[in-house]
């Protein structure tokens, strides 16, 4: 089963390559600066809405092999042969690309990703159905993915620093309690009185 490793990076400062210029490339800009990557956009042509997220702007075709500058490469244009040639390039250069609706040419895919406040949820079928990763994501967001999820995750990692703080290890901890007392008590506290 391919995609089935699911992983979080952090891409605070890293040098990422996007080649494309349309909206495409410009929903993807906005998650990766969300992020922290610095992103280069390489395109012929670019939405003014991208070049503002952008940290380096060049309005020009990919040239070939430039994908080895990079830890990380995402192509969103409309030319399968450009996505297919930065996508051989960034993984003969061992580098982790990822081609917009074009799974065969990815060495990773995105999932649907939902988030409040420290906690993200993402979801994935494989590359298989983006538009079911999309849907489950909404409809699981709307239900579980609360305000009060998010403060829960604030009292949970205040209480988790105080465990470490006092030398001890936080993974023999059952916190099955401390999270349904963390949810509670932060529900309770939205309720109107």
């Amino acid at each position: 089963m391919p995609f089935s490793y699911p992983i979080f990076l952090d891409l605070t400062g890293v040098p990422v390559l996007l080649v494309g210029g349309g909206l495409i490339a410009f929903r993807k800009a906005g998650g990766l600066v969300a992020a922290g990557a610095a992103i280069t956009v390489v395109a012929p042509e670019i939405r003014p809405d991208l070049a503002e997220l952008a940290a380096h702007i060049e309005q020009r075709p990919y040239r070939n092999g430039e994908a080895s500058g990079y830890q990380l490469v995402m192509t969103a244009t409309s030319d399968p042969a450009v996505n297919a040639q930065v996508a051989s390039d960034a993984k003969a250069a061992g580098v982790w690309v990822n081609s917009a609706d074009d799974p065969k040419n990815c060495s990773f895919i995105l999932p649907a990703v939902a988030r409040q406040g420290l906690v993200t949820m993402a979801i994935s079928t494989g590359g298989s159905s983006p538009a079911l990763a999309s849907r489950l994501r909404t409809d699981i967001a709307a239900r579980e993915l609360t305000p009060n999820v998010a403060a829960a995750a604030i009292e949970l990692s205040r209480q988790r620093d105080e465990i470490k703080g006092a030398g001890e290890s936080t993974e023999d901890i059952d916190w099955t309690d401390r999270v349904t007392r963390a949810l509670a008590g932060h529900e309770a506290q939205t309720l109107p009185e």
